[in-house]
């Protein structure tokens, strides 16, 4: 609340986190059965493996659903109805009505984006302000954008012939299950391919959610095939000889597996993988911006971004000072259940991602950095972990080269532009980064030189259908989203 103070100025005085009264999303809007089978042809079809795993809620522990695990069998069964609606229906259908088709599931997730928001944090453990404000409209708005092309994919290209590359085999990680699933099938069926689409093993509902409306909006049978599992189920897919693109986001040892797996063949691939992104704050940035900007890039998500924020080099005479904030603004965070609109922070996806986050913890005091963790009280069942910083980093330490995947940010100074730029290229990744400047031609300078894919300036994590998005090195080849999303889904004449 807010106190006046004698000389006449506002003095903002931070309630402790035990004066906020509850705020619980209603889970009566969302709906989630005991049980969900395999999409394929149209209809969900018990798996042949006959075997089921359960999906929990990483904020509770509680089991949500079970969900059936695809065997090779399976995949053989999805893939071939796949290439049976690409080659009888979906690829001779004209590029208008294959549009509507698509433009009819971005509104059907309009409609019912209030229940794959709360089913998201259910499953997923994030907060429900970021799965309801971003995860669901972005989803929605990347079926919207690429409804729009498929009518005009010689506008895109022009001068050249463009045809589909036929059925593309999708694996996503756990962390945006939705809008992972979004950017893989829009571009995909605006470009006249068919699709098998894997999410992932302890996030698959509103992957099977989304087979629901696809299968409402009478998309032709076969055209989208949504199957579940693990790694095993992943692999077929990767595998199998009638897949004719490979789109994988997930980590980088499992994309390189997946390299090695389609050397040799024909088959297409993007990958997007991990990150070790680099925020950098100039001494003349707008410095409480910058530290909102900071707190949106690693901790809000929980860090668990591929493109999250978790190094942090600060010019030298701003240094103290930046910190001071960001523990300040730390201080002020909720961590607690997902489902309540103040929390901040929400769960950890699983405890083997918690147990891999507090190893890094732990791997960083023994590297002899400095860590400061808020003191928010925390719930005392489910996966969560405080967030936490650490100052008197190396750039050898491994908090500052490995990628975590939590909220752990490694604290950095710098003098020189031409040292913030050598540190920030020092990595295996290559796939974000931020820079916080007054001036232009600094920003413009350190843009032309940072090996990144994106290079956000004075904001961090923003996204946009028009836009791709992919990094180098060992963060992937291949773009997503944007008219660069396009490409990875066509042949060119």
């Amino acid at each position: 609340m807010a106190k006046l103070v004698k000389n006449n100025t506002i003095k903002l005085k931070f309630d402790s986190v035990k004066n906020f009264a509850p705020a619980p999303e209603s889970k009566k809007a969302a709906k989630i059965d005991p049980q969900y089978d395999l999409f394929i042809n149209g209809k969900f079809e018990r798996p042949m493996s006959k075997k089921y795993f359960s999906t929990i809620n990483p904020a509770t522990e509680e089991k949500l659903s079970m969900i059936a695990e695809a065997n090779t069998a399976d995949v053989n069964k999805a893939v071939k109805a796949a290439r049976t609606a690409y080659d009888k229906t979906w690829k001779k259908m004209p590029t208008a009505e294959r549009a509507k088709y698509i433009y009819r599931i971005a509104r059907m997730i309009q409609e019912r984006a209030r229940e794959f928001a709360i089913i998201e944090t259910l499953d997923g453990g994030k907060p429900i302000r970021e799965s309801r404000d971003f995860d669901v409209p972005t989803a929605a708005n990347h079926f919207f954008y690429y409804a729009g092309w498929a009518d005009k994919l010689e506008y895109a290209f022009p001068n050249r012939k463009t045809t589909p590359l036929g059925v593309a085999g999708q694996i996503i990680p756990w962390n945006f299950p939705l809008l992972m699933a979004a950017w893989k099938i829009a571009p995909a069926l605006a470009c006249g391919n068919t699709v098998v689409l894997k999410p992932a093993e302890n996030t698959s509902l509103t992957a099977l959610k989304l087979a629901e409306i696809i299968q409402e909006a009478d998309v032709p049978p076969g055209v989208v095939n949504i199957i579940t599992g693990a790694g095993v189920t992943g692999a077929a897919i990767v595998n199998h000889a009638d897949i004719n693109k490979i789109a994988f986001t997930g980590s980088t040892d499992v994309g390189k597996i997946i390299q090695r797996a389609i050397a040799g063949t024909n088959k297409k691939a993007t990958l997007e993988l991990g990150g070790k992104a680099a925020n950098i704050i100039f001494e003349d940035a707008p410095l409480d911006q910058a530290v909102e900007g900071v707190i949106n890039g690693i901790f809000f998500n929980q860090g668990h971004v591929c493109c999250a924020g978790s190094r942090l080099y600060v010019q030298e005479s701003v240094f103290n000072e930046v910190v001071r904030k960001l523990k300040d603004r730390l201080e002020t965070l909720i961590v607690g259940d997902p489902m309540d609109k103040n929390t901040d922070i929400g769960a950890i996806n699983s405890k083997a991602q918690l147990d891999i986050i507090n190893k890094y913890i732990k791997i960083g005091l023994q590297e002899g950095a400095e860590m400061y963790q808020s003191s928010c009280a925390m719930p005392k069942k489910g996966f969560y972990c405080r967030p936490t910083l650490f100052t008197n980093v190396a750039q050898s330490n491994r908090i500052a080269q490995e990628e975590i995947f939590g909220p752990v940010l490694a604290i950095q100074s710098f003098r020189t532009d031409d040292e913030v730029i050598e540190k920030a290229n020092n990595t295996a990744y290559g796939l974000s980064a931020g820079v916080w400047s007054d001036k232009g031609s600094k920003i413009f300078n350190l843009t032309s030189k940072l090996r990144a894919g994106v290079i956000w300036a004075n904001t961090f994590n923003k996204f946009d259908p028009t836009s791709p998005f992919g990094g180098y090195k060992e963060s992937g080849y291949g773009r997503e989203g944007g008219l660069h999303g396009l490409s990875a889904y066509i042949n060119l004449v």
